[in-house]
């Protein structure tokens, strides 16, 4: 195949998936490495860059999607519902997730004060955020990290591009997880 028949290609997989398409994923369909892959689906990107739909890299995958700007004039065709409200409790909820995944929700509970199984359950029901394995304590409790869905919701890249927190709230992070390494070795009493 040209070059052009693989970003052909490439834009077919995109369009048919509806969803991201790990870059490993795309470079084993159409017989390519990665890096070759990598640089088809860059040039893919820049043909889009004047249409109303674009391909964008989510972490390393890559998914076709409309452009924002275009979202009025496609929920005028489709009556599309609003897009979720995350309330104040459930962003405070997902930025203690973002910035300290993988955690559970006992160790969200102590930072938060309160219960915090209603905004992780929505979170969970928003696709925002997902399990990300067990820890390794008593009970096994379920660890949580956010999603790619996070990622395009909020338009990052990847968790790297995030912002990073403000000073006072980056001694708190580290602080907290002192306390939360130090409760998972076993040694609080």
């Amino acid at each position: 195949m040209t070059i052009e028949q693989l970003k052909y290609a490439a834009e077919a997989i995109l369009f048919a998936a509806g969803e991201a398409v790990e870059l490993r994923a795309l470079a084993s369909a159409l017989e390519q490495d990665t890096r070759t892959m990598h640089a088809i689906m860059q040039d893919l990107i820049d043909d889009y860059q004047n249409r109303g739909i674009q391909i964008i890299e989510v972490g390393e995958s890559y998914q076709m999607c409309t452009k924002a700007d275009y979202f009025d004039s496609i929920k005028k065709l489709y009556q599309a519902p609003k897009r979720k409200v995350l309330s104040t409790t459930l962003l405070e909820t997902l930025a203690i997730i973002a910035y300290s995944q993988p955690i559970t929700k006992g160790q969200i509970e102590e930072i938060r004060g309160v219960s915090a199984d209603h905004a992780v359950n929505k979170l969970v029901e928003y696709g925002l955020v997902d399990e990300a394995g067990r820890l390794d304590a008593p009970g096994r409790p379920i660890l949580f990290g956010t999603t790619e869905e996070f990622l395009r919701y909020f338009g990052f890249k990847n968790l790297e591009t995030m912002p990073p927190m403000p000073e006072a709230g980056e001694q708190l992070r580290l602080e907290i997880q002192q306390e939360l390494d130090f409760e998972s070795t076993g040694l609080s009493s």
